[in-house]
């Protein structure tokens, strides 16, 4: 094998390699997310837990993150403004690749 075909290699493994961390990292954020907006809608134990599978699989309807924005909005209603979601949405970003990084 050549170098240039090593190279080559590398950088597919790389690119496998951060775009799984990534997913992962979304589905982590999702999962957070979840949890958070099931407290705010006094959610607690199982149901909170299954409310959070909800936001997660809600990701997969659309490329981005429009489709776990749209879950969590509706599902909030009046109890959160569309900046407090965002906001959550990109500070638990930020805790799920943490968390998702140190586990590797």
């Amino acid at each position: 094998m050549s170098t240039f075909d090593n190279r080559e290699d590398a950088f597919e493994n790389k690119y496998a390699h951060d775009a799984e961390m990534q997913f992962k990292a979304e589905a982590r954020r999702n999962k957070l997310l979840g949890l958070w907006a099931a407290d705010l809608m006094g959610k607690s134990g199982d149901e909170a837990d299954a409310y959070a599978k909800e936001v997660i699989k809600s990701d997969f309807e659309e490329a981005g993150d429009e489709d776990v924005y749209r879950k969590v909005s509706g599902d909030l209603g009046d109890k959160s403004d569309e900046a407090s979601i965002r906001a959550k949405m990109a500070e638990l970003m930020a805790l799920a690749k943490s968390q998702v990084f140190d586990e590797v």
